[in-house]
């Protein structure tokens, strides 16, 4: 019994400290009060730059110690309850997911550099880190998912681009070496130098500080400048092409959605798009309620935070017939 009582405070923890829900005041209460603590934490640390308000720095300081306190607390708070976020692994194997996803390397570097700030120039560096916060607040909510999906279903197509990026980036400026080397020694000492130049000429922002002067390298600067044009436009056009499929596949998603009038089940594919997205998020955006989830013959009681994968079933129920039952 005390087993039960003790599963079901930990699980009321975890959803109040996860993304909540519109329907739970205390979770959305939560998520509002964490993001004022996070812009806040920035924005000290914007503040924290200027020499003219040096007067102000104690109470900075006191500010900034009081955030990462509440940081501290939280990312205390989901290591203890990981293992809801988690409910397919053992208690161990869920504290450990945590700790190497994207949310708890965020979560644990916006923290580090308060203690190290002292010590190396890295840790200093790791303020910045603060700002991506904002995003794991956003990571339930159908933009950022749209975003993650795009980049995660055109991987493969935007890592071959980059490499002919890549490619054609060492061979120019090893080109623009060879023919300003002679003419500019002290501009383009080494092939690094050529990189600088290429990097510029191929994402068309020509800063001016190193250019061409021989015939040869002028006419590679503008072979250089035409291929850039074609070249970063490719990544450009793939993950266009993503949004206008995912924006699709939610069109899709929503019209199978309306159909279910009853208790329902929902068979997610790859093809649908549900896989890769939350369970509240689902809810939110579809207007549903998913009262079960069976994968793999595991029947698992669906939070927020769960996200659905190809081949999960759905048990789910329009909210509009909720609300008139």
């Amino acid at each position: 019994m005390n087993r039960d009582k003790e599963l079901s405070r930990k699980k009321r923890l975890f959803d109040i400290i996860q993304i909540g829900n519109k329907d739970d005041v205390i979770s959305r209460t939560f998520d509002y009060f964490i993001v004022s603590v996070i812009i806040l934490n920035i924005f000290i640390a914007f503040l924290d730059t200027f020499d003219e308000l040096s007067p102000l720095y104690g109470i900075f300081s006191i500010i900034e110690a009081v955030t990462i306190g509440i940081f501290v607390v939280e990312y205390i708070l989901r290591i203890l309850t990981a293992d809801c976020l988690y409910p397919d692994c053992g208690r161990g194997r869920a504290v450990l997911r945590f700790l190497f996803s994207f949310d708890g390397i965020v979560d644990l570097l916006t923290i580090l550099p308060f203690f190290f700030l002292d010590g190396f120039v890295v840790f200093r560096m790791l303020r910045v880190v603060r700002i991506f916060r904002l995003f794991r607040v956003n990571a339930q909510y159908d933009s950022f998912n749209i975003i993650k999906n795009v980049l995660m279903e055109k991987r493969n197509q935007i890592a071959s681009s980059i490499f002919i990026i890549m490619i054609l980036m060492l061979a120019s400026s090893i080109g623009m070496y060879g023919a300003e080397h002679e003419k500019q020694p002290e501009v383009y000492k080494n092939a690094f130098s050529g990189i600088w130049w290429s990097v510029s000429a191929l994402l068309t922002v020509g800063y001016g500080d190193i250019y061409p002067v021989t015939v040869a390298g002028k006419i590679m600067g503008i072979l250089t400048a035409f291929l850039g044009v074609g070249v970063v436009a490719i990544p450009t056009g793939i993950i266009s092409a993503g949004f206008v499929e995912q924006y699709t596949k939610k069109q899709n998603s929503d019209i199978k959605f309306n159909d279910v009038r009853e208790l329902g089940e929902i068979l997610v594919t790859h093809d649908s798009g549900l896989e890769g997205r939350a369970v509240g998020e689902i809810e939110e955006s579809c207007d549903v309620k998913i009262y079960m989830m069976v994968r793999d013959e595991m029947t698992i009681l669906p939070s927020g935070n769960i996200t659905v994968q190809a081949g999960d079933m759905l048990v789910v129920r329009t909210e509009k017939l909720i609300k008139k039952t």
